[in-house]
């Protein structure tokens, strides 16, 4: 699965930095990823074979510094496999290559648009997701996948993600009381998935809902109960 010449003897995610200790100097990459995360462990609640990571080094190699995306997703791995949790993602060990990369573009352009996408490409990395609320005149957000190589632009917004399960997707909303555009998870009908807030607010309008329809429920049970004492007939006693 990887075609890479590696050193006969490897080191373990443990013995290698988790990071290239490059500091976010955009609040929303951290942000970002971390939203998504966040709908994934709602969605995926039962699931034990994925892992999303954010800011956490990739290593391909031993000799070579890690690549750092904003965040990443990997199917087929172990979701925990210690109580410490992982360090650092290691090709090698994992034997799985993320099949989702996302790269939110900073104040500092890191040529996300070529040298990245040329690594990710080289990688074998399925989609390659790169995020700019500073463009103009294109789409903030770009989906690339993986053909024969070479990635090509995917059309749309929410862009549906058949080896994932999911679509991705931009829209207005709030997050830890920002209201701006954010990326989310969509079904295959094109209909978001919700927040962690979101889903709690939904959770207690529903339970609140029910509690109404329990109480109207009592007082049409009792105004009936009157209504047979009315008419001398013992509610209590109907057998």
């Amino acid at each position: 699965m990887l075609d890479y010449d590696l050193p006969r003897y490897l080191p373990s995610a443990e013995e290698l930095p988790d990071s290239d200790e490059t500091p976010v100097d955009n609040e929303l990459q951290e942000l970002m990823p971390g939203l998504l995360k966040a709908i994934l462990l709602i969605l995926w609640a039962e699931r034990m074979d994925w892992l999303f990571g954010i800011d956490m080094g990739i290593y391909y190699h031993s000799d070579k510094p890690p690549i750092v995306p904003d965040g990443f997703l990997s199917l087929g791995v172990e979701r925990f496999y210690d109580e410490e949790l992982r360090p650092s993602y290691v090709l090698w060990d994992e034997n799985v290559v993320p099949i989702f990369v996302l790269k939110v573009v900073s104040q500092n352009y890191r040529k996300e648009y070529t040298t990245k996408l040329d690594e990710y490409a080289a990688l074998g990395v399925l989609y390659y997701v790169i995020y700019s609320s500073r463009r103009r005149r294109k789409p903030y957000l770009e989906v690339h996948k993986l053909v024969n190589g070479k990635y090509e632009l995917q059309e749309g917004n929410p862009i549906w993600l058949p080896e994932i399960g999911l679509g991705i997707g931009c829209e207005r909303g709030n997050y830890c009381g920002v209201t701006r555009e954010w990326m989310y998870w969509y079904d295959q009908q094109g209909q978001r998935y919700l927040t962690p807030a979101e889903q709690i607010k939904q959770e207690t309008q529903r339970a609140q809902q029910e509690a109404q329809r329990a109480e109207v429920a009592e007082q049409k049970v009792q105004q009936l109960t009157e209504k047979l004492r009315a008419l001398g007939i013992d509610p209590d006693n109907l057998g």
